[in-house]
């Protein structure tokens, strides 16, 4: 039995002692005590503090057996209690409350983050990388066994339930979340949280593992923006590894070095900021945090200008492509984005 449900154990216990000790005293008592007394012997009896009984009871021996009787059990329950409450603070159960009410408190202040459901390989690698790219995300998960062995990967929030309930997602804050992604263990409950994403915020980008090539097409019709294959993923690493090594070497180095992360990140160019209008070059002269633009998407075409020239003009609406660790793409979205 858990601490928590000795302590209401011990509660219950405690108002049938009392309860069976008021009634008690008034049957033994008989007519000469009042509810009144009744109580007040039940009280200094639980309590032992010794005050003088309100009727002398050494003439009635029913009464002294019962009071005798009411003693023993009011030290078993007291013992009971004690011993369920020091049980509850050693163990760390009141420890873990009051900081699970603290992680909800951030959880609730939580915008533009993202999700993960599932604790598999695959999500602890997500989780890694979203520690190393210092992004807002939380984990959710069925099982507090599994979310435990993730805390190697660092401090992060979490939600141990079921994805596939919408109370989960919710409580989650799927409704400000800026992205989830799902690495559950079947194909089947993937979609389900698909679909249930979807409804719950049209607005959020979904990605999503399919283990089944053939399911891919039925979760982004259910909503998923992005199906991502890891036999598929896996098979063209082993090809890029035979046919341009120096390539996955340099990505490698991008990826697992630990003291200068580097990423392709994506800054979107939102309407109002100072970008706006300016060409490539007055972008180069502007950006002083050495993050390298690779790449422009346009906003029109959507079509990608790799490399662009000095003269390209940026739009609103247009997405960065860059070169940069997380340092230096904070700096730039502060100075220019």
């Amino acid at each position: 039995m858990g601490s928590r449900r000795k302590i209401v154990a011990s509660l219950l216990i405690f108002m049938f002692v009392f309860c069976s000790g008021v009634a008690g005293f008034k049957i033994f008592g008989g007519k000469e005590w009042s509810w009144l007394d009744s109580l007040y012997m039940t009280v200094i009896t639980l309590s032992t503090v010794g005050y003088e009984e309100v009727i002398d009871i050494s003439a009635n021996p029913g009464a002294r057996i019962f009071a005798s009787i009411f003693i023993l059990a009011s030290l078993g329950t007291i013992a009971f209690a004690i011993s369920s409450i020091t049980a509850f603070v050693v163990e760390g159960e009141l420890k873990n409350i009051l900081w699970r009410r603290k992680m909800d408190k951030k959880i609730s202040k939580l915008h533009d983050h993202y999700i993960v459901c599932g604790s598999d390989s695959t999500s602890q690698t997500m989780i890694g990388e979203l520690i190393l790219t210092r992004k807002q995300f939380l984990i959710v998960d069925p099982s507090k066994e599994k979310i435990d062995r993730l805390t190697s990967y660092g401090e992060f929030l979490y939600i141990q339930g079921d994805p596939t309930e919408d109370k989960t997602l919710i409580l989650a804050g799927i409704k400000r979340a800026r992205g989830i992604l799902l690495s559950l263990a079947t194909d089947e409950e993937n979609l389900f949280v698909t679909l249930t994403a979807r409804d719950l915020n049209p607005n959020i980008r979904i990605v999503t593992k399919g283990i089944d090539i053939k399911s891919h097409k039925k979760m982004k019709k259910a909503g998923a923006d992005a199906v991502i294959s890891p036999s598929f993923i896996g098979g063209m690493r082993m090809v890029s590894e035979m046919i341009r090594p120096a390539v996955v070497s340099f990505l490698d180095m991008m990826l697992r070095d630990r003291k200068e992360v580097l990423r392709f990140e994506e800054v979107e160019v939102k309407k109002g900021v100072q970008l706006i209008g300016k060409d490539v070059g007055e972008f180069k002269t502007l950006n002083k945090t050495e993050a390298l633009l690779v790449a422009i998407k346009d906003s029109h075409t959507g079509e990608y200008r790799f490399n662009p020239s000095d003269e390209k003009k940026i739009r609103e609406n247009d997405i960065l492509v860059i070169i940069g660790s997380p340092v230096m793409l904070e700096s730039l979205e502060k100075k220019l984005i």
